[in-house]
């Protein structure tokens, strides 16, 4: 599928169109505000919420300039509201111990899935689900396990829809790239 394609595609909210065009720019936007920001995971919440604003908005697209450049903009801005956000609001900070302590409970609780499932090729998965980021499983979690709506996802994490459309399928793909690798 060609860029000018897939874009008018994505304008006549085609989902496959959307996933082409993220699976295309994620690691261009990510990699960019990695190098800005230097922290993995503020990087993926901007690049979520980059590709989330550009969807929600893809018709304001003009074709006489480059999509990517377009996306990286949009990155930039995101960005630079944020650090706005940050300097007209106190924000607490947590400790790595604190952090790890969160990371240490989210690991060590089954979850009901866990219990319930006792297949051996869903134990597998779970345990896939279980590599990928705490975001990531808690956005399958919610959409696969106990199936919610994009709607009801949205309401439940306190985000956007576009942000959870854009959660899930990178969740998808991450997931996907580690079961291919095994």
């Amino acid at each position: 599928m060609e860029i000018e394609h897939a874009i008018k595609r994505a304008k006549q909210n085609d989902q496959k169109a959307f996933n082409y065009l993220l699976h295309t720019y994620w690691e261009d936007v990510y990699g960019f505000q990695l190098k800005r920001i230097g922290n993995e995971n503020d990087a993926e919440d901007i690049t979520i919420q980059t590709f989330s604003k550009a969807f929600d908005k893809i018709e304001t697209y003009n074709d006489d300039y480059v999509f990517k450049t377009w996306l990286i903009t949009i990155s930039k801005n995101i960005h630079i509201d944020l650090l706005r956000k940050e300097k007209s609001s106190i924000s607490r900070q947590i400790s790595k111990e604190d952090e790890y302590a969160i990371n240490q409970v989210l690991d060590e609780s089954p979850s009901a899935e866990d219990k319930i499932i006792t297949d051996q090729n869903l134990a597998k998965l779970l345990r896939d689900i279980k590599r990928l980021k705490p975001h990531y499983q808690v956005v399958i979690n919610l959409r696969y396990f106990q199936e919610l709506t994009y709607k009801e996802i949205s309401v439940e994490l306190s985000e956007p829809i576009n942000n959870v459309k854009v959660k899930l399928l990178r969740a998808k793909k991450l997931l996907a790239e580690i079961i291919q690798n095994e």
